[in-house]
């Protein structure tokens, strides 16, 4: 069992920067493939960032690669969004998700590949 819970989020500036956190419960932190997805209003939770287990494994949405990065200390139970550049369509609550598999697990996008969930951060980018 997994809890997620994350914090960071804000009104920030189009063009600034901000990072989002999720921090996990447990001890087995470091054997789930880690993820964020967001959601904007009416519309549905997209993917947004994964990464493996110890992090050396990325991937990200067509819409945010090169402006966002996801990251992770196991130490701290922790990942990490960085995103930089915002831009007015990333508004969204943003959602920290867990995910069991193997060491190599990667490229999992859709929100039934993923076990555990938080309950999300705001993120608003004024113009």
């Amino acid at each position: 069992q997994v809890q997620l819970v994350e914090s960071g989020g804000g009104l920030v500036q189009a063009g600034s920067s901000l990072r989002v956190s999720c921090a996990a419960s447990g001890r087995t932190f470091s054997t789930y493939r880690m993820g964020w997805f967001r959601q904007a209003p009416g519309k549905d939770r997209e993917f947004v960032a994964g990464c493996s287990w110890s992090g050396d494994r990325t991937y990200y949405a067509d819409s945010v690669k090169g402006r966002f990065t996801i990251s992770r200390d196991n130490a701290k139970n922790t990942v990490y969004l960085q995103m930089n550049s915002l831009k007015p369509e990333d508004p969204s609550v943003y959602y920290c998700a867990a995910g069991s598999g193997t060491r190599g697990s990667y490229g999992y996008t859709r929100l039934s590949e993923w076990n555990y969930w938080g309950q999300g951060t705001q993120v608003t980018v004024s113009s």
